[in-house]
């Protein structure tokens, strides 16, 4: 994902999607998970999507470091730091046993 590109929503979904444009000029629509927090920076999850809107099988999920300017226009930013992609990574899955652990109660 080239930094701080925008990426459209598409908000007439039940579930917010966004298109992003990879780096190999491919384009990608994901479904917005979360976002999330890691030591005073937002951080967003992305769930990709096959052609027919469905979740991909594989168990994949994109991480990007996430940002909005004045007016409230979102960007992404690749995480290019070993050390940083961790943490997030590792907050990430905090997050989805949380989740798996509420859905129990």
């Amino acid at each position: 994902m080239a930094e701080d590109e925008v990426f459209p929503v598409d908000e007439n979904d039940d579930d917010v999607v966004v298109t992003i444009q990879m780096e190999d000029g491919g384009e990608v629509t994901c479904e917005i998970l979360t976002i999330f927090d890691v030591r005073g920076r937002d951080y967003i999850a992305l769930l990709p999507q096959q052609e027919d809107g469905r979740d991909a099988d594989d168990g994949t999920v994109y991480l990007y470091r996430y940002q909005e300017d004045e007016s409230g226009t979102p960007s992404l930013e690749n995480i290019i730091n070993d050390e940083e992609y961790e943490a997030v990574e590792e907050r990430f899955d905090e997050l989805l046993d949380e989740a798996a652990f509420d859905e129990m109660d």
